[in-house]
């Protein structure tokens, strides 16, 4: 230690005494190898006391007046012209003091750390945990009941899904066909199509009436059952409606109106599904069903669908009627136009 080294060669007369009823002798006090070393005037060592142990009885007062740590029996008085050795003996104690660990800082940075990591679990961890756990556990049945609530809130603002007696017969012998789940026909939403969970994809009347061929709106159909097995609609749902709703879905089995309502907002203004063109290709190949119709129908050009045109499972091949033409005429009709 520095301050050790430079201390080394001083020297001071002081009072010891060993015990309360010993008697006080004079003493010659020095500072040796982190000790304070107690001679008597014949420079014998009468005992050490360690430097990291000394304790000061009346801080700011003279005499000093200095023990063992533990042991205020033992005494050792400095005068008050031995200035230099007071002063050089309360830095000492001040650098040992600093150097020792602090318990109750160590306690403080603890704590906070501890809360630190409990809030960035809170903030990174749990939120992603939670949606995973939740995924997993929903049942179907309330999956359906959330796109059902979902649909609902959509035809706020669509009019309600469109209805006919052989209409939506025609269209569940097309989704039977397609093996794509529910779908439902809104007569003006803001967009061509999209999926919510429980299976439910959804259509705008606009996909069925303005081409003259079903196999369009069954693209349309393939298309967004391909993007909700890319990612499914629930995680969507879940990661739109925050950390408190996926905890309500847990303990309550429900979410709350106004985040569905917010979420059903947030659907019509998505930009369309575009999963993988192999995905769709593939789906296309699965169902026997031609991608050209669709491709076209999404960009008259085929600039921006021109892998779906050249990659076309059925180019070449002679595929069956996806359905009759008595069927499609009333599907066409279901939203009565």
């Amino acid at each position: 230690m520095t301050a050790l080294t430079k201390y080394a060669r001083l020297e001071a007369t002081g009072l010891w005494r060993a015990t309360p009823d010993a008697q006080r002798r004079e003493v010659i006090v020095s500072i040796g190898d982190a000790t304070l070393v107690i001679s008597d005037l014949k420079d014998q060592a009468l005992t050490h006391w360690s430097l990291a142990a000394v304790d000061r009885t009346n801080p700011g007062q003279t005499p000093a007046l200095y023990h063992p740590d533990g042991d205020p029996g033992e005494t050792l008085e400095l005068p008050d012209n031995e200035t230099e050795m007071i002063e050089a003996i309360e830095k000492l104690r001040r650098a040992i003091n600093r150097s020792r660990p602090k318990p109750g800082r160590l306690r403080w940075v603890g704590m906070v750390a501890s809360v630190a990591v409990v809030a960035a679990l809170a903030v990174f961890w749990m939120p992603g945990a939670l949606r995973e756990h939740a995924i997993k556990v929903v049942p179907e049945v309330k999956r359906v009941s959330l796109g059902t609530a979902l649909l609902k809130r959509l035809e706020r603002v669509s009019g309600p899904a469109c209805e006919s007696p052989g209409g939506s017969a025609a269209l569940t012998r097309l989704t039977k066909r397609l093996e794509v789940g529910r779908v439902a026909i809104l007569p003006d939403m803001t967009r061509a199509s999209l999926h919510l969970p429980g299976r439910l994809i959804v259509l705008d009347r606009a996909v069925l009436e303005d081409y003259e061929e079903p196999d369009v709106a069954a693209g349309y159909v393939l298309t967004e059952d391909v993007a909700r097995s890319e990612h499914d609609p629930l995680r969507a749902l879940l990661e739109a409606v925050g950390l408190r709703e996926n905890f309500r879905l847990l303990t309550t089995g429900d979410i709350s109106s106004e985040a569905l309502d917010a979420y059903a907002e947030q659907l019509l203004m998505r930009p369309a599904a575009t999963p993988k063109v192999e995905a769709q290709l593939a789906r296309f190949a699965k169902a026997e069903l031609r991608s050209k119709p669709y491709a076209f129908a999404r960009d008259i050009t085929g600039e921006s669908t021109l892998p779906l045109i050249e990659g076309d499972p059925m180019n070449g091949k002679l595929t069956a009627p996806l359905m009759s033409d008595a069927d499609w005429l009333r599907l066409q009709s279901i939203c009565g136009g």
